[in-house]
């Protein structure tokens, strides 16, 4: 199970990924705010990694970013245990022997 600080850790890291993203844009922090809809107290508390900012706000800063598509990586469907079991257990191809010729 992950404890509270983990997980606030987890958040404090991305939230300094995005504040990295945003600096690395050049926007300040009042236009990067506006152009996700959110106050800068806001997205002063996404940067720090407040538990309390909703994930439809951050969908918007990623969207805001070009970082979308970073987040179809998350919970990426995993093979089923039936296809991993199957991988395994197929044995491997092998080639018929070659022909003499005579």
């Amino acid at each position: 199970m992950v404890s509270f600080n983990e997980s606030r850790a987890a958040l404090a890291r991305l939230g300094g990924r995005l504040r990295e993203r945003r600096l690395q844009q050049g926007e300040p922090q009042a236009l990067f705010a506006e152009r996700i809809g959110v106050s800068v107290p806001t997205l002063r508390a996404m940067e720090q990694g407040a538990p309390t900012v909703a994930i439809g706000t951050w969908v918007l800063a990623l969207w805001a970013l070009g970082a979308l598509d970073e987040l179809e990586r998350v919970l990426a469907p995993a093979p089923s245990l039936i296809a991993q079991l199957q991988a395994r257990s197929r044995p491997p191809r092998q080639r018929a022997p070659r022909r003499s010729r005579q």
